[in-house]
């Protein structure tokens, strides 16, 4: 009789995906890209069939960023709530392709609107984890002048996720810009002072202080790569990890 393994144990029970608005446009230069929001919902849905708890973060930039808006002369309080509301617009996206998969899915906002989605409570999201319920956090943390990737961090640790994966266009964080520099060296670790030193653009500072104060550590991986957030749970795969 042939003795059968059992699965590999993921290296994660709970983590927080970080991703940008703009990943949810694929090739077009605005909104949303349907087949795109699909593919990206098939890969969270392999990482939630290893029966890892999962949330997510999704950025704004797709549909409106406020620093942009702040920058052409609008109010930047008006601007920052203007972005906050394309991430709700994306997180109904994602929630939409993930159930049309099987996947259980609660949007939670910062900024209440009840008919659309739930408003953020912390006891009743982490039970919505436990349940293995996928947590989409939207509207950032609910105030002006903090980015999405400050929100992440603090629901990462609101959540007592043990990791952030923050997806991207690269296969992890580089000295210089690799689409810019073929000599640009990739990091497989690195430390979060480092990056604040070397100002390497992971994620804003605020957020990168956040996760070193509470000894988070953040995965940079390629979220154009098949299977490399599933891949990364199990141990394979490139990626750059960041921490203390």
């Amino acid at each position: 009789m042939t003795e059968v393994s059992a699965p590999e144990k993921p290296a994660y029970k709970r983590v927080l995906l970080k991703i940008s608005g703009e990943a949810l446009m694929g090739d077009q230069g605005f909104g949303l890209h349907p087949p795109t929001v699909q593919r990206i919902a098939n890969e969270v849905k392999s990482v939630h069939d290893l029966g890892v708890e999962i949330c997510m973060v999704i950025g704004g930039g797709n549909i409106f960023r406020g620093l942009q808006g702040s920058a052409q002369g609008m109010e930047r309080t008006t601007a920052d709530y203007m972005g906050m509301l394309a991430t709700v617009m994306n997180a109904l996206a994602m929630q939409s392709a993930l159930e049309s998969l099987g996947v259980y899915t609660r949007v939670i906002s910062a900024i209440p609107m009840d008919q659309v989605c739930e408003p953020y409570i912390r006891r009743r999201a982490v039970r919505h984890l436990e349940k293995k319920r996928v947590c989409i956090f939207a509207a950032g943390t609910g105030n002006p002048y903090f980015t999405t990737d400050t929100a992440a961090t603090l629901r990462a640790n609101e959540m007592a996720c043990e990791a952030i994966f923050k997806g991207t266009k690269v296969d992890g964080v580089y000295d210089k810009d690799p689409a810019k520099h073929d000599d640009a060296v990739r990091y497989d670790d690195i430390t979060y002072d480092d990056v604040l030193i070397k100002n390497l653009q992971v994620m804003d500072a605020s957020a990168i202080a956040l996760a070193r104060d509470n000894d988070l550590p953040i995965i940079v991986f390629s979220l154009d790569e098949p299977g490399g957030f599933c891949g990364i749970l199990r141990g394979e795969g490139t990626y750059t990890s960041v921490h203390g």
